[in-house]
C-alpha cells in the first residue's frame, strides 16, 4: 500500500535535513531535481557541444568532501553526474577523496582528468569561499549558478593559485554561467585571476557572469609564446571594479558580446600576440583603455562593431601601448561558427545587471532588451534524427602536441588551417589534387576523421584515400567529403590524399578522433 504524499514527503524531506547535517551526498530521484541549466552556447557548443552531467544521476553535496565523494563515487572518470550543491563550501571541509574515478585534492574543488560532470548551486545557494575551482585535463563541464570568493594565492588561506576559476592542460568544452566571481583586491592583497584559462584550454564559454572587485579579470594563455588555447565566447557577464584583463588574450580566438564594463580602471579586453577578437555590442563605462593591446609590442587585433564608450578615456599609444580609442576600428575580420542573438548596446545595462551572476533565477536575455527564464530546447517531430556516424570526444587535431603538413599547397593558405578550428580558413593543394596531413610526436590512436569543406566549396572533393603517413598504407578510399571510419591504428600521421575533385578543393577542418 502506498503511503499517503504528505507523509512520503516528510520522509523524504527528513532524510534531506540529515544529509545536510553530516554533508553526506544524497543521490535524488530524476524527478526531484530543480536546477533548469539551459543549454550552453557559443564555442562550448562546439567541438561536439557542452551537455556536463545529462542523463546521468543526481546528487546533492553540503561540503567539499561531499562533492570530491561524488565524483569518485562514479563507475568511471566519464559517467555522467550532476552535482547540486548548497551551502558554504570552505578550506574546514573540502577534503581529497580518493577513487578510481577521481584526482582530487585538500583545499580546491578539483575537476581533474575527468568528463561530463555539472555543478550546480541550488536552494539558498553554493559559496565557495576562500576556495577556488580547478579544472585540469577535463572535458564537457558545466559550472552554474555558484559564488567564488577571495581565494587567495599568497597569505592565508591560498586556494588555486589564487583564480576563482581556473582551467589548464588539455581542457575541451567548459559552460561556465550565472556565476559571481570576486575578490577583494588585486595582486598586493594576494589574489590572482577570476577566470584564467592555459595550457591548451579550447571551446569555452562564460555566460551571464558577475566579476568584480579584482586586480585581474581573467587571461586566455599563460605567456607570450603559449598559444595553444583559444575558441572563447564571453558574453552577457558584468565586469565592475576591475583593473586589467577582461580578458587578457595571448593568441586564439575570442568572442565577447553585450558584457557589461564598469570601472576598468586600466585597461581592459588587451589582445596580444597574435589573438583575434570579435567585439560586439558591449557597453563600457567609467573605464580606460578598454580596448588594444598594452604592456607588450606583440600585437593583437580585433573587430568591432556596435559597442558603446561612455565616460571611456584612452591614452596616446606607445612602444608597448596601442589603445583602440578613441575611434575603434577593425584591424581583422573573425567568423564565428555558431548562431547567436545580439541585444542593441543601449539595453546591455539593464540586461545584464538583471541577468549576470549567481542567484538571478538563471535569467537570460530574451533579445529583446529585457530577459526570462532559461529555455532547454526540445527536439520537434520535424527535428533531423542525429546522425549517429557524427564522431564524438575530443578532436585530436586541436591537440597542443598536433601539427599539420602536405603536399604542394596554392597561395596563400596553410597546413595548419585544416587543425585551427575556424572555418573560414582551409588548405587548397597547387592543382586538382593533393595530399593534407595531420601529425603527432607521439603515437596516436584514430579510429575515425572528418573532412570539412571550406564554405562555397561543398562537393568539390571527388576520390580520395586515407593513408597511414608513418607506412604509406592504404587505410581506406572512397568519394566526397564528411565522415570516413578506418580501421583503429596507432599512428604519428594520417594523411588524407585526393586523387579527384571538381574545382578547386579546399579543407577547412581535418579532424581526427579515437573513437
Amino acid at each position: 500500500m502506498r503511503r499517503p504524499v504528505a507523509l512520503r514527503l516528510n520522509a523524504a524531506l527528513a532524510t534531506m535535513a540529515l544529509a545536510a547535517a553530516t554533508g553526506v551526498v544524497l543521490s535524488m530521484p530524476e524527478a526531484a531535481s530543480a536546477a533548469a541549466t539551459g543549454s550552453a552556447t557559443g564555442y562550448a557548443t562546439q567541438n561536439g557541444g557542452t551537455t556536463g552531467g545529462a542523463g546521468g544521476t543526481t546528487v546533492r553535496a553540503t561540503t567539499g568532501t561531499a562533492i570530491h565523494q561524488a565524483l569518485c563515487g562514479r563507475a568511471s572518470s566519464s559517467t555522467p553526474i550532476t552535482i547540486e550543491v548548497e551551502g558554504t563550501i570552505n578550506h574546514g571541509n573540502t577534503a581529497k577523496v580518493s577513487g578510481g574515478s577521481c584526482n582530487t585534492a585538500a583545499g580546491v574543488i578539483e575537476l581533474k582528468q575527468i568528463s561530463n560532470v555539472t555543478l550546480v548551486g541550488v536552494g539558498s545557494g553554493a559559496v565557495f569561499d576562500q576556495l577556488g575551482i580547478h579544472v585540469r585535463q577535463s572535458s564537457n563541464i558545466i559550472i552554474q549558478n555558484v559564488t567564488v570568493k577571495n581565494v587567495k594565492k599568497s597569505g592565508s588561506p591560498t586556494s588555486n593559485g589564487g583564480d576563482a576559476i581556473g582551467m589548464e592542460s588539455d581542457v575541451r568544452n567548459v559552460w561556465v554561467d550565472h556565476t559571481t566571481l570576486e575578490a577583494s583586491g588585486g595582486e598586493s592583497e594576494g589574489y590572482d585571476g577570476l577566470f584564467d584559462l592555459k595550457a591548451n584550454t579550447q571551446y569555452v564559454t562564460l555566460s551571464y557572469s558577475t566579476l568584480r572587485n579584482s586586480g585581474r579579470g581573467g587571461l586566455v594563455g599563460s605567456s607570450e609564446t603559449e598559444l595553444s588555447n583559444g575558441f572563447i565566447t564571453y558574453h552577457h557577464n558584468l565586469y565592475e571594479n576591475i583593473d586589467s584583463r577582461v580578458p587578457l588574450l595571448r593568441g586564439g580566438i575570442a568572442h565577447i558580446y553585450n558584457n557589461y564594463y564598469v570601472k576598468l580602471n586600466e585597461s581592459g579586453i588587451n589582445s596580444r600576440a597574435g589573438a583575434r577578437a570579435k567585439v560586439d555590442n558591449n557597453y563600457f563605462k567609467n573605464s580606460k583603455d578598454v580596448l588594444g593591446t598594452f604592456y607588450t609590442d606583440a600585437a593583437g587585433y580585433w573587430q568591432v562593431s556596435g559597442n558603446t564608450f561612455d565616460n571611456v578615456t584612452w591614452s596616446a599609444p606607445g612602444k608597448e601601448n596601442n589603445p583602440a580609442g578613441p575611434d575603434p576600428k577593425s584591424n581583422t575580420s573573425v567568423s564565428i561558427p555558431y548562431s547567436y542573438t545580439l541585444d542593441d548596446a543601449s539595453c546591455v545595462p539593464a540586461t545584464v545587471t538583471a541577468t549576470a551572476g549567481a542567484n538571478k533565477g538563471l535569467k537570460v536575455s530574451d533579445g529583446k532588451c529585457s530577459s526570462q527564464p532559461p529555455t532547454t530546447p526540445t527536439p520537434s517531430p520535424t527535428d533531423p534524427t542525429p546522425d549517429p556516424t557524427q564522431p564524438s570526444g575530443t578532436n585530436l587535431s586541436l591537440g597542443s602536441g598536433a601539427g599539420a603538413d602536405g603536399s604542394s599547397k596554392a597561395s596563400g593558405v596553410s597546413y595548419g588551417n585544416v587543425r585551427d578550428g575556424d572555418m573560414s580558413t582551409y588548405w587548397s593543394p597547387a592543382g586538382s589534387t593533393g595530399s593534407i596531413s595531420v601529425k603527432w610526436g607521439t603515437a596516436t590512436s584514430v579510429s575515425r576523421i572528418n573532412i570539412r569543406e571550406a564554405s562555397g566549396s561543398a562537393g568539390a572533393i571527388g576520390s580520395w584515400r586515407v593513408l597511414n603517413g608513418d607506412s604509406g598504407a592504404v587505410l581506406t578510399s572512397g568519394s566526397g567529403a564528411g565522415v570516413i571510419t578506418v580501421p583503429k591504428t596507432s599512428l604519428k600521421k594520417i594523411t588524407f590524399e585526393i586523387t579527384g575533385s571538381t574545382g578547386t578543393p579546399k579543407v577547412a577542418e581535418f579532424e581526427t578522433y579515437a573513437g
